[in-house]
């Protein structure tokens, strides 16, 4: 199984070497690797079992590391950077040509952003390169969110998973790219598309591209439990249904009376999004060891990044 440890000298020697290493980000943990290295590019994809289709996206320190990769940024892009960065917000830009092919899916754009954990921005500081990071499960299953969560996923092929905690932000980043100058939503995430329209003005949204997508976590089957997940509005009406069934439940913010205490996650008892989000995979994962027959999630709320957390419970439920 990955070691799990602390030692930022370890894991910048480790990825000096062309190894991967787990970091943790404020949204969830990520397989890093040299985006310059072709070895250890294939080797993400390849413990993944992620598609070449599916883009990676890149973490940088600074924007001076961001002139590296991408050109012709837009000025809404720089205008969002520097009032969102660091932080759960990734941006799709023209990329480089030095930015290998392998990273970006061969589409001419490069998904980039700056996280705000402490451990991997002094890691960052240390590098010479930027980071390719995709999160640090298996293709299609929930996120890790702590690090024990990745060395239980891996217990080979990884050598190291950087300590960081529990991710505070607990749900991916938001992706924006821009499509004839117009600033284009792809991902729902951790930052609310609210806190983007006040900024900028309105934004678009994109439709998923199976075949091709536009950025990364784009695909419709994604972040699922081995148990199988649906999504429902009343969590009460929607258990009538299966009632021989051993059920696990994830609502917002009332239990459900009656319901073993081991088997429903209760998000945030005081209403909070952020702490619901926070809290999401881990849930997650934790019902997942109960060897249930069914977990059923409530839709949580319609605004902010309870958009973001019900895409995330759509495309588990897929």
């Amino acid at each position: 199984m990955a070691r799990i440890s602390q030692s930022i000298e370890e894991a910048k020697a480790l990825l000096e070497s062309e190894e991967i290493v787990a970091i943790p980000t404020e949204t969830v943990y990520g397989l890093a690797g040299n985006i310059f290295s072709e070895k250890a590019i294939k080797r993400i994809f390849e413990l993944k079992g992620r598609p070449l289709i599916n883009p990676l996206i890149v973490h940088i320190n600074d924007l001076n590391m961001l002139e590296q990769i991408a050109q012709d940024i837009p000025e809404d892009a720089l205008i969002l950077a520097e009032h969102f960065w660091p932080g759960p917000l990734t941006l799709v830009l023209p990329k480089k040509d030095t930015v290998p092919d392998i990273i970006t899916a061969n589409k001419p754009t490069v998904a980039v952003r700056m996280p705000e954990h402490p451990v991997t921005r002094a890691l960052l500081s240390q590098l010479d390169f930027p980071l390719a990071a995709p999160s640090a499960n298996p293709f299609k299953r929930i996120s890790p969110t702590k690090a024990q969560h990745v060395a239980n996923y891996f217990p080979e092929g990884l050598e190291l998973v950087l300590e960081g905690g529990t991710c505070e932000k607990g749900i991916e980043s938001t992706i924006l790219g821009f499509e004839n100058g117009k600033a284009i939503l792809y991902r729902h995430g951790a930052l609310a598309k609210e806190e983007i329209v006040a900024l900028i003005g309105e934004i678009g949204e994109h439709t998923n591209n199976e075949e091709a997508p536009e950025a990364p976590g784009m695909l419709l089957q994604h972040y699922s439990p081995r148990t199988p997940l649906i999504l429902v509005d009343d969590v009460s009406e929607a258990m009538k249904d299966y009632p021989e069934m051993e059920i696990g439940l994830i609502v917002f913010s009332t239990p459900v009376a009656h319901h073993p205490e081991k088997q429903q996650m209760v998000l945030s008892e005081q209403r909070s999004l952020k702490e619901a989000a926070s809290k999401l995979y881990t849930a997650m994962h934790d019902l997942d060891q109960l060897d249930l027959d069914l977990i059923i999630a409530e839709i949580m709320p319609l605004h902010g990044i309870g958009v973001g957390m019900n895409d995330r419970l759509r495309r588990a439920s897929k």
